[in-house]
């Protein structure tokens, strides 16, 4: 079985973000690799190796007698990446958050969701989130917050529109203004990458 899992890759990149004043050191790993065999049996067990591995890590750094600062490389997140089928969930998506759920917060994802409509987006995330519920996959629930009205929309507004739809590029196009944006063109218009009316903002 380890070769057939061997082509699975969990790359780590580190970036330091500075928001309100707060540092934040964020580190996103991706798995290139991940479902990509006609057979793909276990294909699940080397990312949440990964993920056990870096609790059981910060853990035995915590209980030392000495401890100096603590880096903290454990993965409080999962963004579960769907590719845009119109017909759910696979079974390995299934399988997988629910080897991964009781571990870390799932926030499932639509990806390339220009490839729809915005009436197929809606109807593929009512699919999506049906599949969830019927299996039973705790997602993360955004907590209500306490605030101002526009706050407190705009929370709400949040927690509808899981699973989130994003389209993503890494070209840059000019738009029709002659402004350079990352996004895609297409032959009824282009699909903006940072655009509320192209992804879930």
């Amino acid at each position: 079985m380890h070769t057939l899992l061997s082509h699975i890759q969990i790359q780590s990149s580190t970036v330091e973000i500075k928001e309100g004043g707060v540092r934040l050191r964020l580190t996103v790993v991706d798995t290139p690799g991940f479902g990509d065999l006609v057979n793909n049996s276990e294909c699940w067990k080397p990312i949440i190796g990964h993920v056990d591995s870096q609790f059981e890590d910060y853990l035995n750094s915590e209980s030392r007698v000495t401890r100096g600062i603590l880096k903290d490389s454990r993965i409080h997140c999962c963004l579960y990446f769907i590719p845009p089928s119109g017909h759910g969930l696979k079974p390995l998506d299934i399988e997988f958050m629910r080897q991964l759920h009781q571990k870390v917060n799932i926030i499932p994802v639509i990806a390339k969701a220009d490839t729809f409509t915005p009436e197929e987006c809606a109807a593929f995330k009512r699919t999506v989130m049906r599949d969830i519920q019927e299996n039973k996959i705790k997602i993360y629930d955004f907590p209500d917050l306490e605030g101002d009205d526009d706050e407190i929309a705009a929370n709400k507004q949040l927690k509808e529109s899981i699973p989130f739809a994003v389209v993503g590029s890494l070209s840059s196009i000019s738009d029709d203004k002659g402004k350079r944006i990352r996004g895609r063109r297409y032959p009824w218009g282009i699909a903006e990458g940072k655009s509320g009316l192209s992804v879930d903002s």
